[in-house]
């Protein structure tokens, strides 16, 4: 199961980076908040099809859980439109190595502390290499 969690997760990068480019052609031509409503309420059209046939959760749990854990649906607008407004100044490329550099310091730091239920992981030298090796790659291409 572990690898086809690597495989999906790499599929997951590669559609990301599709769809970036995708979206930021379609923001040149419809706005950029138009394209990033687009992606969402056909999103949310699809999501909710499979939903009706496939869903075994609680949704009505919502108002239930705590509430910073319903802060995904607005980080997930703000990824969307900083790729949407990105893509076209910068390039797909760029916009996704920026992207995976604010991931993996941002996971770093979640990890170190252990927040939002996170299994403690410390920084050490290497994840900082790791990361610096990013930023001058990002660095290099541009």
């Amino acid at each position: 199961m572990r690898y086809i969690s690597y495989i999906l997760a790499l599929l997951a990068g590669a559609a990301l980076s599709f769809e970036g480019a995708l979206y930021g052609e379609l923001g040149k031509t419809i706005g950029k908040l138009e394209t990033s409503f687009y992606n969402f309420f056909v999103g949310s059209i699809i999501l909710g099809l499979l939903w009706l046939f496939f869903g075994k959760g609680k949704l009505s749990y919502a108002v239930e859980a705590p509430k910073w854990t319903l802060l995904g649906g607005v980080l997930g607008v703000v990824y969307l439109t900083s790729i949407v407004i990105s893509v076209p100044f910068v390039g797909v490329g760029i916009t996704m190595v920026a992207v995976i550099i604010g991931q993996l310091v941002m996971s770093m730091v979640i990890e170190h502390y252990g927040w939002l239920g996170s299994k403690k992981s410390r920084i050490n030298k290497e994840k900082i290499l790791a990361i610096i090796s990013m930023i001058i790659a990002l660095v290099l291409v541009y």
